[in-house]
């Protein structure tokens, strides 16, 4: 007798992605405070990308939209991962670039936001700088930034699925009966 498989809800993909950025947050977590890893201006900016996506994919867990709700959300969380999918592609840049082409270590994010505007701050982060051009740890081959751009991308892929293909990507025709 064949066996008939259940795809996820909707519901349910909002909670997954809700758990893999509380999961992915709380590594980094760790390795800040137990390993005594110090995260990077772009390490930072990479971490609100995932709470962003993490929050939103609960609201919309507990929210459970209909279609249009859905698409709305997915589109939100695509965007910011993507978003935040383009901060770890520079990041990973960075970490590839020959040792003479590393820019100079700048000042932290702190000193930054005190410091200056906030679309300074932005600048002066996505520029980068040598602390974020060092490697620190590495999985498999991929460094931190390497792995935050595998799950964002994920995050990214999954949410334009919701968004733009899940269950078709037409709206009902107006005039059916």
């Amino acid at each position: 007798m064949p066996q008939i498989i259940r795809h996820p809800t909707p519901r349910q993909i909002f909670l997954a992605c809700f758990l893999l950025c509380a999961g992915l947050v709380a590594v980094a977590l760790y390795f800040q405070h137990a390993v005594g890893l110090a995260p990077c201006p772009l390490c930072i900016f990479q971490r609100i990308a995932f709470i962003a996506v993490g929050v939103i994919s609960l609201i919309a867990f507990i929210h459970n939209p209909r279609a249009h709700g859905r698409r709305i959300y997915a589109a939100a969380i695509s965007g910011i991962a993507i978003l935040g999918a383009a901060v770890a592609s520079r990041h990973v840049w960075l970490q590839n670039l020959p040792a003479e082409r590393v820019p100079e270590c700048g000042p932290d994010l702190g000193f930054m936001l005190d410091a200056f505007p906030l679309q300074k701050v932005i600048e002066l982060v996505l520029r980068g700088s040598g602390e974020c051009a060092e490697v620190q740890w590495s999985l498999f081959g991929l460094t931190m930034p390497g792995w935050s751009l595998l799950w964002l991308a994920v995050l990214a892929g999954i949410n334009f699925y919701l968004a733009f293909l899940f269950g078709g990507i037409s709206p009902k025709s107006s005039n059916a009966p």
